[in-house]
């Protein structure tokens, strides 16, 4: 205990105090980058939640004892990143969120006895409202969703019936593409009876109208859709020709451009076709007849009640006899009937131009540039007919040119590759990286600016003046032995500043000029000088 005041009295108080709040403050501040490396990482477990949702979850949440944050205007809500999936699985079991929309579980919530037709009407409505809304902003690109539907009720004893219709508002991510709002039709007309895509009309958040919802857009949607599925076949034979000459000559040595012709008519032809040379015999028929007639055989005649006639002149009558056949044969000729159905999207002509960088040859550290030869234009050619199907019947064309690039070839080694993995660092990881290093900054600049001057200043000895004998002029020196060496006796603190410099080499001279002055005093009278030796060592004892 002795030992540790003597060194406090050493050091000083004010020395003791300024390390032991730096002390403090550095555990302080070791302790917050502790805690803060230990405390949970914040991930957004909902954006874009209405104030009712957030409320409904906010309060889920404190029941399960889960720490979260709010951000914004308490549309989005962090919780800790590793039980994200949990708190959405139990969230769900509830029915959060709901995001302003009433589904099917407004059947659980009323009781339907005693509940009118019409009142159970409008609460079907509004469920595939909200079921609608909840499975249209589940899609990536939408934000949020608001669905309204008109169901026309059929009338009794009326045979004409109203086509339903729905509208639809949506909160999107950047500019939704002609596929994307097609989907969207097509996805709410499946879910409602009787209604068409062309009679969904939707509009974004911002006014502008992506689908109008009339017979007449058919023809355009039908356009743009023809469009797209153009450009994905071209986009498709771009890839691949790339693809094909990366491994040729080089990645990203070669430009290829597309351009096809696509019929999208579609036409049905039937035709019947008779072969006169190829019958065969159905059905034959024959039919033979016999006639006999003799004389008159008794009938009464016009010559026989003439006057005059005999008697005899109706028994001397003709005989008449006669034969005929008939015969009918019916035959039957082959018939050939054929059904052509053309679909849309028949290729009409397909047009390639492919433009091939030269090869670049490393002399002295310097690119060189060679046009490439004949012979391997020809082969890229052949290569870029056979993959696209080139027909020259109808009429595509392929042309593959040899020019130089404005931008030269890296001259990195092959297999390296710029945009490697381990460059592939997402928001958090740079948000962490960034905070690590600040943190490191601020550690290194305490170490260095605080804790390590103040640990040179204690840890140095202090300067002690010298004392000089009493009796002299000075009155701070004083000989020790023998060999007349000088020891201090005060304990004054020396300055350490410039002043203090000049200071000590005057105070030097001035001891200097004391010591002889002294020496020729102890020669002239050394019994003298041995009496003052003698009491000095008697008062120190």
């Amino acid at each position: 205990m002795e030992n540790f005041t003597k060194l406090i009295n050493r050091i000083g108080m004010p020395r003791v105090a300024a390390m032991a709040t730096v002390a403090v403050l550095m555990l302080g501040f070791f302790g917050f980058l502790v805690m803060r490396a230990s405390a949970p990482t914040l991930a957004p477990l909902y954006t874009g939640l209405t104030l009712e949702d957030s409320s409904a979850i906010v309060t889920e949440l404190q029941t399960l004892n889960v720490p979260f944050e709010l951000r914004g205007e308490g549309d989005t809500i962090l919780v800790p990143r590793d039980q994200i999936t949990t708190l959405r699985m139990n969230l769900a079991g509830s029915g959060l969120p709901t995001r302003g929309q009433v589904g099917y579980e407004i059947f659980d919530e009323q009781n339907t006895l005693g509940a009118t037709s019409f009142v159970q009407n409008i609460n079907n409505v509004r469920a595939l409202e909200g079921e609608l809304a909840r499975t249209i902003a589940s899609l990536a690109r939408i934000k949020s969703a608001r669905v309204h539907l008109v169901l026309p009720e059929r009338e009794l004893f009326r045979r004409e019936r109203k086509d339903p219709s729905a509208s639809i508002v949506l909160g999107v991510r950047g500019e939704l593409s002609a596929g994307e709002i097609r989907a969207i039709q097509h996805l709410v007309a499946s879910a409602i009876e009787g209604l068409t895509p062309t009679r969904v009309s939707i509009v974004d958040d911002t006014g502008r109208l992506l689908a109008s919802g009339t017979e007449d857009a058919q023809a355009g949607a039908l356009s743009g859709e023809a469009a797209e599925r153009t450009l994905g076949y071209e986009n498709r034979l771009r890839t691949r020709i790339e693809d094909l000459l990366a491994n040729v000559v080089g990645a990203g040595r070669a430009r290829v451009e597309v351009s096809a012709e696509v019929d999208y008519n579609r036409s049905t032809t039937t035709s019947e076709t008779f072969d006169p040379e190829s019958q065969v015999v159905r059905s034959s028929q024959v039919r033979e007849q016999e006639n006999l007639a003799n004389g008159n055989d008794g009938q009464v005649t016009v010559a026989n009640e003439l006057p005059g006639a005999s008697q005899n002149n109706g028994a001397a009558g003709t005989t008449e006899q006669g034969k005929s056949t008939e015969e009918v044969t019916n035959y039957e000729i082959s018939k050939t009937t054929q059904t052509a159905v053309t679909e849309a999207g028949a290729l009409k002509r397909l047009s390639v131009a492919v433009v091939v960088d030269g090869v670049y040859t490393d002399v002295s550290g310097t690119a060189t540039y060679a046009p490439r030869t004949s012979e391997e234009i020809a082969q890229i050619l052949a290569l870029v007919r056979s993959a696209v199907g080139y027909s020259e019947a109808r009429g595509d064309s392929v042309e593959v040119v040899n020019m130089q690039f404005a931008e030269r070839p890296g001259l990195t080694s092959a297999g390296t590759d710029a945009n490697g993995g381990l460059l592939d660092f997402t928001r958090d990881d740079l948000m962490n990286g960034a905070e690590m290093a600040v943190t490191l900054l601020i550690a290194l600049a305490l170490v260095f600016f605080v804790m390590r001057p103040l640990l040179r200043r204690v840890l140095s000895p202090e300067a002690q003046p010298l004392a000089l004998p009493p009796g002299t002029e000075m009155g701070a020196l004083a000989m020790t032995g023998a060999g007349g060496e000088l020891v201090p006796s005060d304990e004054t603190p020396h300055d350490r500043t410039p002043a203090w410099v000049s200071n000590a080499k005057s105070m030097g001279e001035t001891q200097l000029q004391t010591l002889k002055t002294v020496g020729t005093l102890v020669e002239e009278n050394p019994k003298q000088a041995a009496l003052i030796v003698r009491d000095w060592l008697h008062s120190a004892a």
